[in-house]
């Protein structure tokens, strides 16, 4: 490609891959946690069986894309032998939690902020930031010293997958024993979302879903095939929202002194995106805090988003999609701890204290596999 870097191209990858899932989420109001409110507060999983789906198509292209040797997902971090249990739960807890507090994830952060919404702006900073020092600073610390001593190490296995689990314990191929629980798993999932008379009459939904699922899926294999210079290896990664934001603040303030990459063009394409989506259908608008009571609340959801969604290794889509598509172990622990935490948090909202809340959470749950 001349002389340009790979960093670059996968930049552009990323960019692209940003346009598509920003506009997707601005003109079809794709959102895991409205897909979760609507669901505890309205009792409607057409939002949670569209977001599912997305799991489903993203996991099944995937593992066929890693079976082609294509996506080189046992080079991802989320396959890695370090199994952090705990990590995936604590993080898990306090992302759900601080998303409740935001009233989204950090996808629909960037979302927000291709609107126009200032609060998300302030968001993005501090999500942003200490998601950074989680990974790279002080607050890592905490992370180190407290949650990685008590990770597994899985090498004798191969990896953290339940592919790696299958391979070992029938003696398979992992990549033949990763087509075999993704087709399962996303042959369940397809029927649990399509099963409702409601969510087959969604196309917008339905459509969703889908194109979420492939470009999850296309990132994979982007970082999988560009990634693989031997001159400029890259990591192979796909969609996530809470490390990249900080790395994006960081690139943008240096500059010189730092490198472009594959996450940094994933966010500033889904702003753009969502940007362009809005102004189309004309609305776009500044909003900012009613009080000082929504912006502390703001501040510490954001927080709270930026440390746990490192601490878990991933977001609402970070884990929750892309982390799944690869068939991690950890990924179903971080999603349903994340789940926990936000219906946890939105009946603290609506109840105003943590008795009421933990009541209402144990008594009031939804089943939402009618």
């Amino acid at each position: 490609m001349g002389d340009i870097s790979t960093s670059l191209l996968l930049a552009g990858c990323g960019l692209l891959a940003g346009l598509v899932v920003g506009a997707v989420a601005r003109g079809a109001r794709f959102c895991t946690f409205g897909a979760i409110e609507d669901w505890i507060l309205a009792e409607d999983t057409r939002r949670l069986r569209s977001w599912a789906l997305a799991i489903a198509v993203a996991m099944i292209i995937v593992q066929f894309l890693d079976a082609w040797g294509v996506a080189r997902i046992d080079q991802s971090f989320y396959l890695s032998s370090d199994f952090g249990w705990a990590g995936a739960i604590v993080g898990g807890l306090l992302f759900g939690f601080g998303m409740a507090m935001v009233g989204t994830c950090g996808y629909g952060t960037l979302v927000r902020l291709g609107g126009g919404d200032l609060r998300a702006f302030v968001v993005f900073l501090v999500l942003g930031l200490t998601a950074y020092m989680t990974a790279r600073g002080l607050t890592g610390i905490l992370r180190e010293s407290l949650i990685e001593p008590l990770n597994w190490d899985l090498k004798g296995i191969g990896g953290q997958g339940f592919s790696h689990l299958l391979s070992d314990v029938l003696e398979i191929d992992r990549s033949l024993a990763g087509l075999v629980i993704g087709g399962a798993v996303s042959l369940v999932i397809f029927w649990w979302c399509f099963r409702s008379a409601g969510f087959r009459s969604a196309r917008r939904d339905i459509a969703a879903g889908v194109v979420i699922g492939i470009v999850v899926a296309s990132g994979f294999a982007a970082t999988g095939i560009v990634g693989a210079d031997p001159f400029e290896p890259q990591q192979v990664e796909s969609l996530s929202y809470v490390l990249p934001p900080g790395e994006t603040i960081v690139y943008l303030l240096t500059f010189s002194g730092a490198s472009i990459d594959f996450g940094v063009g994933l966010v500033l394409g889904t702003i753009a995106g969502a940007f362009l989506t809005a102004a189309a259908k004309g609305e776009l608008r500044l909003e900012a805090f009613d009080d000082a009571r929504e912006m502390r609340r703001h501040l510490l959801g954001a927080f709270l988003m930026g440390f746990g969604g490192v601490t878990a290794l991933g977001c609402t889509v970070g884990q929750g999609i892309s982390g799944m598509a690869t068939l991690s172990m950890s990924a179903p622990l971080a999603l349903g701890s994340i789940f926990l935490g936000a219906a946890f948090g939105l009946h603290y909202l609506v109840s105003g204290g943590v008795r009421e809340a933990i009541s209402a959470l144990y008594f009031t749950g939804r089943e939402p596999f009618g």
